[in-house]
């Protein structure tokens, strides 16, 4: 029989439990909206309403993403290439995780909050991968945690002892060395299969979902009619219960002012905010050449004409003095410049 049920009557017991305690004098006051928790996105499944989830990485896009009503936000350990300019997610280590983690607690209160526990923080053992979750729990704030791949012992570990688990089966980032590289996953029937027992495998572990990433539609939809948890999809197709992006990709947010060319082909951009950045900047650094920042409009501290009077006495009382130190220093510096345009080993010296 594929279906099996979850505890999720527990699972959403222990979320509030948590969930809704004070995190630091720091914490944004309550919104209007209410705290979303593992039973509420259990409830919306029923209904078959859409779960929305964003990842995000620091406080402002937390503040945005809130606002904007999403029901999960996910710190995922992708800010080891979005925000730490590092090739895979492998070498992100716990504390950075946990740095981001309450970063994002101090910018959002609704949604439900799940920390992604990264490679090597979980796989040794049961016990180190608690007290790993523990941290994201206690330090970070967060209201759930995110494993990748088919560990059922280790979730069932976590759930037993209070922390609500995100699965994750598909492309695992974390284990590229194995699958060989960022690939999307279930495109044969007998890895499709795989991917439905995984996900059913991590239900019956006590999940309360599953992510599923990079695997063909057909597959995904065959998944989430197999599950009683929700399953929110990235590269997967709409047959999911709900969807998650990188806040950074949907955005059009990045580093590269022509973002398009580094686009996943799963993603849509919504906005083109890496663009305006670009333009911004540019436009700045043009404006201060030309002298055209700062005007009169952007330089808004003013002496009155006494002071003024004042202070340009002062400065004429010692004129002189700050003539002859100011040509000593004109004198280093030409020195120094001088030394810097040396070629030691060239020609002609």
């Amino acid at each position: 029989m594929l279906r099996s049920i979850p505890p999720a009557a527990r699972l959403a017991r222990r979320s509030l439990a948590y969930s809704a305690r004070p995190f630091s004098s720091s914490s944004p006051a309550p919104l209007a909206r209410k705290k979303v928790t593992t039973l509420s996105l259990l409830a919306k499944q029923r209904k078959a309403q859409p779960i929305t989830m964003v990842t995000a990485y620091d406080y402002p896009s937390a503040v945005h993403v809130d606002a904007a009503g999403m029901d999960l936000i996910l710190v995922g350990d992708s800010v080891a290439m979005v925000e730490l300019g590092m090739d895979t997610t492998q070498p992100v280590t716990m504390d950075a995780m946990i740095h981001h983690c309450q970063a994002v607690r101090r910018g959002a209160r609704s949604p439900l909050l799940v920390g992604d526990m990264p490679f090597g923080s979980y796989e040794v053992n049961d016990e180190e991968a608690l007290r790993n979750a523990y941290r994201f729990v206690k330090e970070a704030g967060m209201d759930a945690v995110k494993i990748e791949g088919n560990r059922p012992s280790t979730v069932r570990k976590l759930v037993s002892s209070g922390v609500a688990v995100m699965g994750h089966v598909g492309l695992t980032p974390q284990a590229i060395s194995v699958i060989g590289g960022f690939r999307a996953q279930g495109r044969t029937a007998v890895k499709a299969r795989q991917v439905l027992d995984d996900a059913l495998e991590l239900q019956e572990a006590g999940a309360f979902a599953v992510v599923l990433e990079c695997v063909p539609a057909p597959v995904a939809k065959a998944v989430t009619e197999a599950l009683e948890i929700p399953t929110i999809g990235i590269g997967a197709g709409s047959g999911t219960s709900g969807q998650v992006l990188v806040y950074h990709d949907m955005l059009g947010m990045t580093s590269n002012p022509h973002h398009e060319q580094f686009m996943p082909k799963f993603c849509k951009a919504y906005a083109a905010v890496g663009k305006a950045i670009h333009e911004g900047l540019g436009e700045f650094k043009k404006e201060v050449e030309s002298g055209a920042f700062p005007s009169d409009e952007y330089s808004p501290y003013h002496m009155s004409k006494a002071e003024e009077a004042l202070f340009g006495a002062m400065m004429a009382e010692d004129a002189a003095k700050r003539q002859q130190e100011k040509g000593e220093i004109g004198k280093k510096l030409q020195a120094q410049d001088e030394y810097e345009a040396l070629n030691l080993y060239g020609k002609g010296d």
